[in-house]
């Protein structure tokens, strides 16, 4: 019988052991978790941190290019525009003329425009 009751003894320790043991390597386990938990917060942080930081870098890029675009193609005033207008009214009406001068159809186009203005000047004084 003592066998027997030494046989217990050393399961009962044994036994003893392997609950310590459980219940070590459950602690570490919890410990394990809330450390990650712990982790996955912190991260959690700074990601939401970072999207709210490119978020205000790209809202001051959008600004800076439109204020870029402002400056490249400012609005023009309305004197600007009507002699713009005039300018390209203009063009179009001496392109025939410089058309015909340049493919060699035609002499150069102000010096009849001179001439002719030079003969209304004489006969105006006359």
């Amino acid at each position: 019988m003592t066998s027997l009751f030494a046989q217990e003894i050393r399961l009962s320790k044994r036994h003893e052991e392997i609950v310590s043991q459980r219940l070590m390597l459950l602690q570490q386990m919890e410990n394990k978790l809330g450390n990650q938990h712990t982790e996955k917060a912190s991260q959690l942080q700074i990601v939401e941190t970072a999207f709210k930081r490119n978020l205000s870098l790209l809202k001051d890029i959008e600004a800076a290019e439109k204020s870029l675009q402002t400056r490249m193609h400012p609005i023009p005033r309305p004197e600007v525009v009507s002699l713009e207008t005039r300018y390209w009214a203009s063009v179009e009406e001496y392109i025939p003329k410089w058309e015909r001068f340049l493919l060699g159809k035609a002499p150069y186009p102000f010096a009849a425009e001179n001439q002719n203005e030079a003969e209304n000047t004489i006969q105006n004084e006359a």
